[in-house]
């Protein structure tokens, strides 16, 4: 594991260097991985329909030909450290990796939080109007 560490490491650093051949191939990969998964399904569709004795309504020619799709893209977005971004998001994923809350349970703890301190915000402005105005009436002139 430390060997496919370190070369996903070194791979990603090169590519650092050449962000638009990056995206390439991290775009490739993408899609050579959701090919695979898509042909995959077709093949066992038509495993399906064989295996009923109908005849399948799509032409198979390479079986392998989704799994290969899927190794490859696998491989590629792998050593180019893209795999989970590009499935999950990044922000998904390290959150997660820090053992954060989820989103919308992160987003109502943040809510009450708000409400709180907007509370607590008017308590004090009216503190404050109310320390203004006796300093008013303080200060006025006799009439």
């Amino acid at each position: 594991m430390k060997f496919l560490s370190r070369a996903e490491h070194r791979i990603r650093i090169w590519f650092s260097k050449r962000p638009i051949f990056y995206g390439f191939v991290g775009g490739v990969g993408v899609v050579l991985f959701w090919r695979g998964v898509w042909h995959t399904a077709d093949a066992l569709a038509v495993y399906v329909e064989l295996m009923r004795n109908s005849s399948p309504t799509t032409d198979f020619v390479f079986p392998w030909d989704g799994p290969v799709s899927i190794l490859i893209g696998t491989i590629l977005l792998l050593f180019s450290g893209l795999f989970v971004s590009a499935f999950l998001g990044s922000e998904i994923a390290i959150s997660g990796l820090r053992g954060e809350k989820s989103l919308t349970e992160r987003i109502e703890s943040e809510v009450h939080t708000e409400t709180g301190a907007i509370h607590e915000i008017r308590a004090e402005v009216r503190k404050i109007r109310e320390r203004l105005e006796k300093l008013d009436e303080k200060t006025k002139p006799p009439v």
